[in-house]
């Protein structure tokens, strides 16, 4: 179907303010997912899945000014023990990441790719991503895909002792970044990893994630606190039989996030969980959209987004569970809830079951209220302040979604940064 005069206008209007990287043995990826953007046209207003989030901002040729933001608090993750490989407005820093030697992973830029023999990422660079647009299009992750100028190959082949850490810094006010991971889990291995910043002034994102039989990957992200930033996310995995995958992602602050997860579980009993809480306060838009397919017998999946919005901020949920003929013994589970702290804000959800099978076990719910007054009328009763009975009833509203973070550790680190915007807000 050809595209509409509006749609091709933005679309080419886009391009060519861009210049694809000159990166040797991913140019036919490249051009192939070029080839995609310019099929499906840039994101549209009245585009099915675009309905709730305006995408004019992630498709303009300039990047939004951002203004830097100082949240005079160590960054997240900062006492925990991990590899750091820091990128400074999208551009890797070999200066401030650590050696990236560590027992049971290979870690290397995308730009050093190509220059070993057979490296195993060649294959699978924009590989997952172009699995993704089938039934969904998705054209701001091929026009990642095409003009990512940097990232890192990660491929685990044992238990790494730390977790590896992504750490997105931001320092030019009108950066427009295109970060492109891709990770490769072998069979029986199993990582972490962490990202956490707020990576550039508008920033466009791509994780491609394939575990093999038995492979496990735990990611957990908190995504940067600076007010003015807007980000769109990418994350395609793929899993293996037996294999497990979980997500979890935290998000306070910024104009608008989009984080898109599309989750393929194509062996046997898999595993697959993506979470995420969101806080938001004014100007802040939240949008998760989740696609998750089921394609082997007995695999498990989760669903679980909370959001907290405050000031006319809104959250938008759209998730979806396709379960394909043949997938018996289905066990997928959905839920998206908000809490509205007050009657300007709003909270939209589209969840959405598809079951081709008939030996399955699947649902989905999805609710929007304020705080619980009984409950909060309980707490009071035993002298707890108002404002502080709200922001208990608030964490205990969110942990669903903290709870799938597997490590204490990191979910007390997940918890005590709640806890501590709510504290500032509240202040």
């Amino acid at each position: 179907m050809a595209l509409d005069d509006r749609k091709t206008s933005a679309t080419e209007t886009r391009l060519a303010a861009m210049v694809m990287p000159d990166v040797g043995c991913t140019k036919d990826a490249r051009e192939a997912a070029l080839a995609r953007v310019r099929a499906m046209g840039l994101p549209q207003r009245r585009d099915e899945y675009w309905k709730f989030t305006r995408p004019d901002t992630l498709i303009q040729p300039e990047a939004p000014e951002a203004a830097l933001f100082d949240a005079g608090e160590e960054p997240m993750f900062s006492d925990v023990e991990r590899l750091k490989i820091v990128f400074v407005d999208g551009v890797f820093s070999p200066e401030k990441s650590d050696d990236l030697a560590l027992e049971g992973v290979q870690i290397d830029r995308l730009e050093d790719v190509c220059c070993k023999d057979d490296h195993w990422a060649e294959d699978l660079y924009g590989a997952l991503e172009a699995d993704g647009h089938d039934p969904v299009h998705r054209p701001l992750a091929a026009l990642n895909t095409a003009y990512a100028g940097d990232g890192v190959t990660i491929r685990v082949t044992g238990k790494p002792s730390k977790p590896i850490s992504l750490i997105y810094t931001h320092e030019d006010v009108t950066s427009d970044v295109f970060l492109h991971h891709v990770v490769r889990v072998e069979s029986g291995a199993e990582a972490t990893i962490l990202e956490n910043g707020p990576a550039a002034a508008r920033f466009n994102k791509c994780m491609e994630i394939d575990i093999a039989d038995g492979g496990t990957l735990h990611h957990i992200r908190a995504q940067g606190r600076d007010h003015e930033r807007r980000a769109v996310t990418h994350l395609f995995a793929r899993l293996g039989t037996e294999s497990v995958f979980k997500s979890f992602t935290l998000t306070v602050n910024g104009v608008l996030t989009r984080n898109e997860a599309v989750v393929t579980l194509t062996g046997d009993d898999a595993v697959a969980h993506v979470a995420g809480a969101a806080l938001g306060d004014g100007d802040f838009h939240h949008d998760d959209t989740v696609f998750v397919t089921h394609d082997a017998l007995n695999c498990e999946s989760r669903q679980v987004f909370k959001k907290v919005l405050r000031n006319g901020a809104t959250g938008v949920f759209q998730g979806k569970i396709l379960v394909k003929p043949g997938a018996q013994k289905t066990d997928g589970y959905q839920i998206s809830q908000s809490l509205l702290l007050d009657d300007d804000s709003q909270f939209l959800a589209k969840p959405e079951l598809e079951i081709y099978a008939d030996d399955v076990a699947c649902s989905h719910g999805s609710t929007s209220g304020a705080i619980d007054e009984d409950a909060l009328f309980y707490l009071r009763a035993r002298g707890v302040p108002r404002d502080i009975a709200t922001d208990l009833l608030t964490l205990a509203f969110l942990a669903e979604a903290v709870e799938e973070i597997e490590s204490e550790e990191l979910r007390d680190e997940i918890i005590g940064r709640l806890e501590g915007w709510l504290e500032r807000r509240r202040g």
